[in-house]
């Protein structure tokens, strides 16, 4: 076997498709164009007609949900505290609050059922996140937030190509955000995009998106709205359309290679595995947690020695310094904090060999079963 270095995630970029960026870069038109229309059409049909506006982030896309559904200084805003810190920070820049649920430990996302006793006459809108893909469950998200007259963003940043009873994340639903970076399940090496749903919110989103400017046929433009710059350029788009061609593709090896980390992984070695679903999850990240008296920087150290990366995806949001200045502290999510504290992501991506897998898994157990007790702590 080639025990050469496997990282926790891996693009896979065919010929073709770099073909078709050589293609872009001699064409003499680069920045947001042909290729990003294109795209955005691509898109758009996937998630049955709704408008779909290209982005430079999701960062960016979120922002400029949050604008479309009239977030102001002094809102709340509901979200998990177990996400990348830009879910909480768009909401921190709008000069909102927001106002974390801890998460439910089955499915690691945001507890729906907690969400009622946060709203006050101050919530303006629901963020949930589909931690690793995995989707929130929509039915109870979308008959909550009528219940209480309120919008939904929906942070699918990680769940490109997962479902919910069936229909695609973000062929649904209300404003959904979607990254497009690196590590996700189809990446335009940084990028992201807004699903809206309809014209009028479309071309809101395209001033938010490029500083507010509309332009005319005389020539004349005029600005509007203080927006921002958010553009995908014709560079990532042409690498985002190769990469849809194959997103169905990408999807069935990510749930192939789950399953055998779930036929394979040692359950006596005490960690806390991800929920087995494969009807709905894209399977973006294998995600375990580590049994409490496992040190993990030990672990991510030696699994690298050993030729395997880990990820940290992720600690709680409100114990980084910035949220305990705005007066979050520890114990308000245990759950959220435990998760945080102990998990670690493994190697998946669609490039993996099974025996990647295998090598995974038996490098976990023989570690896990090596490692000492950190200083004062006790086995169980």
């Amino acid at each position: 076997m080639n025990d050469e270095y496997l990282p926790f995630t891996r693009p896979t970029i065919d010929e073709q498709t770099i073909a078709g960026v050589v293609d872009v870069l001699r064409s003499g038109w680069i920045t947001s164009g042909p290729q990003v229309r294109e795209f955005e059409a691509r898109l758009s049909r996937l998630f049955g007609g709704r408008p779909v506006r290209a982005m430079s982030s999701a960062t960016g896309a979120l922002e400029i949900g949050l604008a479309l559904a009239g977030v102001e200084p002094g809102d709340e805003v509901i979200t998990t505290p177990l996400s990348w810190v830009a879910t909480a920070n768009v909401i921190v820049r709008a000069g909102a609050l927001p106002v974390f649920v801890d998460v439910d430990p089955a499915t690691r996302n945001i507890d729906l059922g907690a969400i009622e006793a946060a709203i006050t006459p101050r919530t303006r809108l629901l963020v949930p996140v589909d931690l690793a893909g995995l989707p929130v469950d929509r039915t109870r998200l979308y008959a909550l937030a009528r219940r209480h007259g309120l919008r939904v963003l929906e942070d699918a940043a990680q769940s490109m190509g997962a479902s919910w009873q069936g229909q695609l994340i973000g062929a649904g639903g209300d404003l959904v955000a979607i990254s497009f970076h690196a590590n996700k399940n189809l990446t335009t090496a940084e990028g992201g995009c807004l699903v809206l749903n309809d014209a009028r919110e479309a071309g809101r989103c395209e001033l938010w998106r490029l500083q507010g400017v509309e332009r005319f046929a005389d020539g004349e433009l005029d600005a509007t709205l203080a927006g921002g710059k958010h553009n995908l350029t014709d560079i990532a788009a042409r690498l985002g359309v190769g990469q849809l061609e194959r997103l169905e593709e990408f999807t069935r090896r990510r749930r192939a290679l789950a399953r055998l980390y779930f036929e394979h992984f040692d359950r006596s070695l005490g960690c806390e595995l991800p929920p087995p679903d494969f009807a709905n999850s894209n399977w973006h990240m294998f995600q375990i947690v580590l049994p409490a008296h496992v040190a993990r920087a030990q672990f991510i150290r030696t699994m690298h020695a050993a030729g395997i990366g880990i990820g940290v995806h992720y600690p709680a949001i409100h114990l980084l310094s910035l949220y305990r200045e705005l007066g979050f502290r520890p114990g308000q999510f245990p759950q959220a904090e435990r998760i945080g504290r102990g998990i670690a992501t493994l190697p998946l991506f669609p490039a993996m060999r099974d025996e990647d897998v295998l090598r995974v898994c038996r490098e976990s157990a023989r570690i896990l079963r090596s490692l000492p007790l950190p200083a004062g702590a006790a086995a169980g």
